[in-house]
C-alpha cells in the first residue's frame, strides 16, 4: 500500500515549540539555557533571573547558583525558525518597542537594535505617520551570480539589503535588471548551495539554515526556472 504523507501543518500545531512559557507570546530574541536546552524570550528569562529565580521555568533545573546569566545563550537558529513561521514578527516587535519609548519620552537604548544606524536612535514617531522601519533592519551583503549561460551576468552583482527581504523580492529585482520585466519574476529560480530557495524564504532564514559558518557575502545563483514534471 502506498504511503500518503500530509505535508500541511497548521501553525497552531507548532505554537508550543515556538512560544515562550513565561509570557505566552512568540519567542523574541530566543535565548536557550545551555544545561537543559529550553528556550524563552531573552527579556523574560533575564527578568526572571534578576528576580533571583535561577531555575528553568519549564523543567525546574538550577541554571547556576551564582552566575546564571553565563549559562544562557542567544539561539539564532530558533529565532530564525520563529521569524520564518510568523512573518513580520520582528518588525511588529520593533514597532511595539519604539512606540513604548516614544510614549514614555525615553531615549532608545544603544543596544536595542543591532541593525539601527546610531544617528537614527532619537527618531520620534511622526504623529501617526509611519516611518520606514526597514532602515532599522540588519543588512546582509549578497553576491548574485548567473548559473546559466542564457542569462547575463550583472554589471553590479553585489548588493546590500535587509535580512528580511524575501527571495520573491530578489526575483523581481533580477527580472527588472535582466530586462525580463518584473511580472516575469516567476520564471526565475534562485539557489543557495545548489538548492532552490522558496519565494517566501527571507535572507535571514537562508543565512541561518543554508549559509551557517560561511563568510560573507551570501552567494546566490540565479537561472531560468526549471519545471519538474
Amino acid at each position: 500500500m502506498e504511503l500518503q504523507l500530509d505535508r500541511t501543518v497548521k501553525l497552531r500545531e507548532l505554537n508550543e515549540h515556538i512560544t515562550c512559557l513565561i509570557c505566552g507570546g512568540y519567542l523574541i530574541d530566543a535565548t536557550t539555557i545551555t544545561e537543559c536546552l529550553h528556550t524563552f524570550c531573552r527579556s523574560c528569562l533575564v527578568s526572571r533571573i534578576e528576580e533571583e529565580k535561577h531555575n528553568c521555568p519549564k523543567c525546574g533545573l538550577l541554571i547556576h547558583h551564582s552566575h546564571p546569566l553565563q549559562y544562557i545563550a542567544h539561539d539564532r537558529t530558533m529565532q530564525g525558525i520563529v521569524e520564518k513561521l510568523v512573518p513580520g514578527l520582528q518588525e511588529r516587535e520593533w514597532r511595539r518597542q519604539l512606540k513604548f519609548y516614544h510614549e514614555k519620552n525615553m531615549q532608545i537604548p544603544n543596544n536595542m537594535f543591532s541593525g539601527i544606524n546610531k544617528r537614527n536612535h532619537n527618531l520620534p514617531f511622526d504623529d501617526g505617520r509611519q516611518l520606514n522601519y526597514h532602515k532599522f533592519d540588519d543588512q546582509v551583503d549578497v553576491h548574485l551570480r548567473s548559473a546559466n549561460s542564457s542569462l547575463k551576468h550583472l554589471k553590479r552583482p553585489f548588493i546590500q539589503c535587509s535580512v528580511h527581504a524575501t527571495i520573491k523580492i530578489l526575483k523581481k529585482y533580477l527580472a527588472k535588471l535582466l530586462g525580463l520585466g518584473m511580472e516575469k519574476h516567476g520564471e526565475l529560480d534562485i539557489l543557495c548551495n545548489e538548492e532552490i530557495q522558496g519565494k517566501d524564504h527571507t535572507l535571514l532564514f537562508i543565512l541561518m539554515t543554508r549559509w551557517r559558518s560561511k563568510t560573507p557575502p551570501l552567494h546566490l545563483d540565479y537561472r531560468p526556472r526549471i519545471t519538474l514534471l
